[in-house]
């Protein structure tokens, strides 16, 4: 067992007694080499899985020009210093010439810092965000000469170029377990959706004789279904809200749940309506709701009588023709969902799905027993792959957990790479 010391440092603690504690700007300088015309060289991002290489065929968001970027160099870090409180990753190697923003901080290291070692070192503070206290502005930024004041651990030359070729070999082991489960996990996911269009538009019968549909949405369907319009089965629900409605929201993940609920489970913040309530509408036990991303992931079902958004549409069910937790898995279906998507450009255009759009996908009669049957299948099925699902998430969990107690260990000298 090594000597240890005090670092000084509280998110640090003890170090191997031969390694130096000293402000960062000792140890690496900001460089910036601004290139006027762009000129075709590859646009590098700071991401979650380090500096790559944009895509600037995939779209998001762009500038009118790269003119102005700025040079990277191999070896080099790079840092985001701005918005530290809601930027996924602040740190990264650069190991290819490229240009990126300008507003990113580039760092050369001098003789005492290895680079790799110290990207694992500002990783490990920024996976907790650990210098997001320093960062006191309303954009939670820290300025270079900031970064430079502050104390970095510094370990011997060689010993962080062994620390970090020690890291690169475990991480890309468990990186390379973690790909494994997510190529599970992503498997499992396209399953389910296919268990539950299959269920949905063919029924449980795989004898039954099929016919033509009459909507190129769903081609073929069991014999004895019928072509419906949609309202006959669904009726637009206009009341305003009641007096002692209880808040509602729509999500994707949980339907239509209480507001509280959701903030509950998601640890998300709602603002809540707290006058003026006739801007609320009424929702109804088994009234499903097209909500502002009914376009992306289906119609949500609700379970609980309430308000909510006007923004969102009510539909009423024709309880002749619909049993509601049947249409729950089918307002969800990746055909109905591909076929609400064709109605119009407004999903591209970032606007709300409208009772117009519902009325435009014909919909089926289909016994009632078949859907309550439908639906009981797949509330067991479903329910079977979500349980092998939420293991694997778990797994996932516990590997990246696993990962940042290893990093933190060996950087700060808590533990002394092996010797072979």
């Amino acid at each position: 067992m090594r000597e240890m010391k005090d670092s000084g440092l509280k998110w640090i603690g003890k170090i191997p007694s031969s390694w130096n504690v000293m402000p960062n700007k000792y140890l690496m300088k900001k460089k910036k080499v601004i290139c006027p015309v762009y000129k075709g060289e590859d646009i590098l991002s700071l991401t979650m899985k380090g500096v790559i290489v944009r895509d600037l065929d995939a779209g998001g968001k762009m500038p009118t020009s790269f003119d102005g970027y700025q040079r990277l160099e191999p070896g080099n870090l790079l840092m985001c210093l701005f918005d530290i409180d809601v930027t996924p990753r602040c740190i990264g190697l650069i190991k290819q010439v490229g240009l990126s923003s300008p507003a990113y901080s580039q760092f050369e290291l001098n003789d005492m810092g290895n680079a790799e070692y110290y990207c694992y070192y500002y990783t490990m503070l920024d996976n907790d965000k650990t210098l997001l206290h320093l960062a006191k502005n309303l954009r939670h930024s820290l300025t270079e000469d900031q970064l430079g004041a502050i104390s970095v651990i510094v370990p011997p030359v060689q010993e962080q170029k062994k620390i970090a070729d020690f890291l690169d070999a475990k991480c890309s082991e468990i990186d390379a377990l973690s790909a494994d489960i997510q190529t599970q996990i992503d498997i499992l996911e396209q399953y389910k959706r296919s268990v539950i269009t299959e269920a949905v538009t063919r029924g449980l019968n795989p004898d039954v004789e099929m016919k033509d549909s009459g909507t190129p949405w769903c081609p073929l369907i069991p014999i004895h279904w019928k072509y419906a319009n949609p309202k006959a089965l669904f009726t637009q629900r206009l009341d305003r809200a009641y007096p002692g409605d209880k808040q509602l929201t729509a999500s994707q993940e949980y339907g239509v749940i209480y507001q509280d609920e959701y903030m509950e489970l998601t640890g998300t913040k709602i603002v809540t309506v707290m006058k003026d309530f006739s801007i609320l509408k009424h929702v109804e036990p088994n009234d499903f709701v097209i909500s502002m991303r009914s376009f992306q992931g289906g119609l949500e079902y609700s379970e609980r009588r309430g308000s909510i958004s006007s923004a969102y549409v009510m539909l009423i069910p024709n309880n002749e023709y619909v049993y509601p937790p049947f249409y729950r898995w089918f307002f969800k279906s990746s055909k109905y969902i591909n076929a609400i998507q064709s109605t119009s450009n407004l999903v591209r255009d970032g606007q709300a799905m409208r009772y117009a759009n519902f009325a435009q996908v014909p919909l089926f009669i289909i016994p009632l027993d078949e859907q309550k049957q439908i639906s009981e299948y797949l509330d067991e099925k479903v329910r079977k792959i979500d349980e092998i699902l939420k293991s694997k998430n778990n797994q996932l969990e516990i590997l990246a957990e696993y990962k940042k107690s290893l990093i933190y260990e060996y950087v700060t000298g808590k533990k002394e790479v092996p010797s072979i």
